[in-house]
This record gives C-alpha cells, sequence and structure tokens, in this order.
C-alpha cells in the first residue's frame, strides 16, 4: 500500500487530524518564503505529540548544513527533504535519511539523478522561480522512468479527484499532498485529508 505524506504542516490540530486519517508522514517546511513556514519551536511541539511510526519530515531549500541539522536535533526531525539546488557532494555531507527533490520538466530533468547518494527522490512539477507547493501536476510518465533510480515519492497538483489515477499509473513507494488538501495555505481541510488519503490507499 503506498505511503502518505502530508505536507506543510503548521498547527497541532492539523498534525493529528491527519495522523488519526492514516497519514504515514507528516511535513514541516523550514523555509521562510514558504506561506507554510513553520519555526523551531512550533515544529517542536508538534513532533513530540506524534505517535510512534509516524515519521516526521523537515522540507528545506538551500539551507547550510548546520542549519539543517540544528533543525533535526532541536525537533525531532526523522527525514530530511531537500527541495533546493543542493548537489550530490552538499547530500553526502549530511548524516541524514535523505528524500531529494526533483522539479520535473521533461524527460532530461533526471538526467542527474543516479548521481545523489539519498534514500529516496521526490518528483514535482517545474515551475520557474518557485520550489514546490505549486498545485500543478508534474509528468507521470517521467516519474514512472525515475523509478529506476530508486523509491519515488509522487508530488504536485495531488487531490482527492486525482491521486487514485497517479497511485494507479506511477506506483510510486509514497505520495506527497500540500494545496491539494488546504482550506487556505498552512491550514488544512480535514475533511479533504481525510478523503486524500482514503482514496490513496484504495481503501
Amino acid at each position: 500500500m503506498v505511503k502518505v505524506k502530508i505536507c506543510g504542516i503548521t498547527n497541532e490540530e492539523d498534525a493529528l487530524q491527519a495522523v488519526d486519517a492514516g497519514a504515514d508522514a507528516l511535513g514541516f517546511v523550514f523555509y521562510d518564503l514558504s506561506p507554510r513556514c513553520i519555526f523551531y519551536e512550533a515544529a517542536e511541539k508538534i513532533i513530540k505529540k506524534l505517535p510512534p511510526f509516524v515519521v516526521p519530515v523537515g522540507v528545506f531549500v538551500n539551507n547550510p548544513i548546520q542549519s539543517i541539522n540544528l533543525a533535526v536535533e532541536r525537533c525531532g526531525i526523522q527525514v530530511v527533504q531537500l527541495h533546493g539546488d543542493e548537489t550530490p557532494d552538499f547530500c553526502t555531507g549530511l548524516p541524514h535519511k535523505i528524500v531529494k527533490a526533483f522539479r520535473l520538466r521533461d524527460i532530461s530533468s533526471l538526467e542527474n539523478i543516479k548521481n545523489y547518494p539519498v534514500s529516496g527522490f521526490l518528483l514535482d512539477a517545474y515551475v520557474p522561480g518557485t520550489y514546490g507547493g505549486t498545485g500543478l501536476t508534474c509528468n507521470w510518465e517521467t516519474a514512472r522512468i525515475a523509478k529506476q533510480f530508486g523509491p519515488i515519492i509522487l508530488a504536485g497538483g495531488l487531490h482527492a479527484g486525482n491521486v487514485r489515477e497517479a497511485v494507479e499509473t506511477v506506483k510510486p513507494y509514497a505520495i506527497d499532498v500540500s494545496s491539494g488538501v488546504e482550506a487556505e495555505p498552512g491550514k488544512k481541510d480535514h475533511a479533504k485529508v481525510k478523503e486524500f488519503i482514503k482514496r490513496a490507499k484504495g481503501l
């Protein structure tokens, strides 16, 4: 069964509701320019309330290694998700489980993916000047090709209306959603979260 990550968590109510609905992982965005950005203190409080086996993921965009390490140690982050222009060498310098995001423009977007020593790859839509959270769908056929390089987390424009088709088409290891289950940026719609997870898992 596909894993589901609910990203852009900013408050305890949304976090615990997503867990109750069946989320396998929650994403906490440490990127100042995101409307879903969360500070260390708030993330730490929420993560301490999570039950075991729900994975807290820290989302970073071109942060220095020291900043990432601080967030991991202080907040209890278990997986680091890199959404910027981080290089393979940068990833090698991090002593954490890493997911590297790739924004798919076309098949050429996968040329460098094999060089990354990471645990998995998040595939998102390419939009100039942004690092994700656009609500646009990425190329699912390209995503299928990317599976040969490692576990794939499919993101980009997913919602309850298309997630089942996405899972059946790509058969990813996991899926990631943020704007597709929101009432507004940074605030989840609990009914949408529940329905999304139900359909994603084919329940």
